[in-house]
C-alpha cells in the first residue's frame, strides 16, 4: 500500500523528486532484545538491527524523504553503525513504481549533509546522473587547498538548494510522533521496518 500510494502522489504530480537523506537513532526498550534464531523472518540481518552506543540498545533509521516532508524510503542499521556506508542502500530502496514504463528510481537532487561528503557517494550520485548537493566538511577542504593544484576544483554546491535539507529533519520529527517508533520495542527488524511503512502510509495518506 505504501508503494501504491507513492505511485498515485507520482501520477498526479504531487511528489517532490528534491530527495533529501538523513538517518536517526531511537533508543530500545530492553524487550527488543534477544530475538530468536529459529523464528526471525526470511532476509532478517543476524543484528537485527541492534547496536550498542552509550545509550544501550539502539537502531539507526537511515532514509530519504520528498521536498515535502515526507518519507519516501528506510534502510535499517545497529545504531552505531556510520551514515555513509548506508547511503547507498537508501538510494537502491527508493522505487516508485509508474502506469507505464519501468519505475523510477532516480530523483532530481539528493541533498545530504557534511557526512556525506565523500568521494564515494558524490561518484554514485555522478554515475546515476543525480545532482548531489553536499557541502564539503572543513578538513576535506583544508586537504584540497594543501594539494594545491593537485587538489582539483572544489565540488559544485547550490547552496539555494541546499536550505530544503531539513525536509529529511522534518519528515523524521512526523516518524517520531508514533511512540512506537521513537522508541522500538520490537524484537525483529523487520517488524520494526513494518512500523516505519504503517507510519508513512498515514502520513501520505493525509496530503
Amino acid at each position: 500500500m505504501f508503494t501504491a500510494l507513492l505511485a498515485q502522489a507520482d501520477t498526479e504530480g504531487d511528489l517532490d523528486w528534491v530527495v533529501s537523506v538523513d538517518s536517526t537513532v531511537v533508543r530500545a526498550h530492553q524487550t527488543a532484545a534477544g530475538a530468536r534464531r529459529n523464528t526471525t523472518p526470511a532476509g532478517e540481518p543476524p543484528h537485527h538491527a541492534l547496536g550498542r552506543s552509550r545509550g544501550g540498545l539502539t537502531p539507526k533509521i537511515p532514509l530519504a524523504a520528498d521536498g515535502r516532508c515526507r518519507p519516501l524510503c528506510f534502510h535499517l542499521t545497529p545504531g552505531q553503525a556510520g551514515d555513509a556506508p548506508a547511503f547507498e542502500h537508501v538510494m537502491a530502496a527508493l522505487r516508485v513504481p509508474r502506469p507505464i514504463g519501468r519505475p523510477r528510481t532516480l530523483p532530481a537532487i539528493a541533498l545530504a549533509d557534511r557526512t556525506y561528503s565523500s568521494r564515494s557517494i558524490r561518484a554514485h550520485l555522478r554515475r546515476r546522473g543525480i545532482q548531489a548537493v553536499t557541502p564539503q566538511p572543513a578538513d576535506q577542504i583544508a586537504n584540497r587547498k594543501r594539494r594545491g593544484s593537485n587538489g582539483g576544483h572544489p565540488p559544485h554546491f547550490d547552496r539555494q538548494a541546499y536550505r530544503q535539507r531539513n525536509t529529511v529533519e522534518r519528515a523524521i520529527n512526523r516518524l517520531n510522533n508514533w511512540r512506537g517508533l521513537a522508541t522500538r520495542y520490537e524484537k525483529t527488524a523487520a517488524i520494526f521496518q513494518a512500523g516505519l511503512h504503517i507510519a508513512a502510509i498515514f502520513i501520505w495518506s493525509a496530503r
